[in-house]
């Protein structure tokens, strides 16, 4: 989540000066380079195979709608909104992985869910005047966000992490390219290359570590760890900006750590339990 949280900020930064479609293409290929590099390092080159997996395809394919759809939402949003609304993700999660991989979901944990996603919007407070169409592309978006993770527990054990980032960047990468024919191209100068290029190092970070982290862990329970975002997003308001959390906010935060340490605290009891 801090990966992304950088990520995005430098992507937005960088969406000032070029065309969405254009912006999302450069970085996936910085991005992708990357990531190809790190995949020969760790001498996964010869499964390549992998990648046309059915549910690996799926994931990619998700991903690649989800990305567009946020992006352009953040673009066009208050960056506070545009987080609020993508940070509901793990309530849609809860609801499909109850539907769909027979997690059971327990009352308890729903209400961890739903104060951790309070305390999300005590610290945003976000404006009504923010929430537009532009607001229901990133509803949709994290629906995609939401899909896009249980399709993840689906994939074979046996595949490579590193090869399904790979999978999600190049599904990304075409995507974007087939619309710059449309949105059309224009000269990059290099304070937006370096940008993209910080950007992608961090996105390929944050890509590899949550495909990691689902697959490794119970959805429902991986799900409101996403609200950690917010706390980064704090430091890094902090530390570059000055912004100090009010009052409200500061209450929001308490519910955030607190929710994310019972549902650990629970963890670890359920687990002795079972040993």
């Amino acid at each position: 989540m801090a990966l992304f949280i950088i990520n995005d900020a430098l992507i937005k930064q960088a969406s000032q000066h070029m065309p969405t479609a254009q912006l999302i293409f450069v970085r996936g290929m910085m991005a992708g380079l990357l990531v190809l590099a790190v995949s020969w390092r760790m001498g996964v080159l010869a499964s390549l195979g992998v990648m046309s997996q059915r549910w690996v395809l799926t994931r990619a394919g998700i991903e690649a709608i989800a990305s567009f759809l946020y992006l352009a939402a953040l673009f066009q949003l208050p960056i506070a909104n545009a987080t609020a609304i993508n940070l509901s993700s793990p309530l849609f999660i809860a609801v499909l992985a109850g539907l769909f991989l027979g997690e059971r979901v327990s009352g308890q944990r729903w209400l961890a869910i739903l104060a951790g996603f309070g305390g999300v919007l005590l610290v945003i407070q976000p404006t009504t005047d923010g929430f537009n169409v532009y607001a229901w592309l990133c509803l949709l978006a994290t629906l995609f966000h939401a899909a896009r993770d249980l399709v993840t527990r689906r994939i074979a054990h046996t595949t490579p992490s590193i090869l399904i980032t790979l999978a999600t960047t190049l599904a990304v990468i075409f995507m974007a390219g087939s619309f710059t024919l449309i949105q059309g191209w224009q000269p990059i100068g290099w304070p937006e290359t370096g940008l993209l290029a910080l950007a992608s190092i961090f996105l390929a970070g944050g890509y590899y570590a949550m495909v990691s982290g689902v697959r490794q862990g119970e959805v429902s329970l991986v799900a409101p760890f996403r609200y950690t975002g917010l706390l980064w997003a704090l430091i890094l308001g902090y530390l570059v900006w000055g912004d100090i959390p009010n009052a409200l906010a500061w209450v929001g935060i308490a519910l955030l750590i607190g929710a994310g340490l019972w549902m650990i605290a629970q963890e670890r009891a359920r687990d002795r339990a079972h040993t």
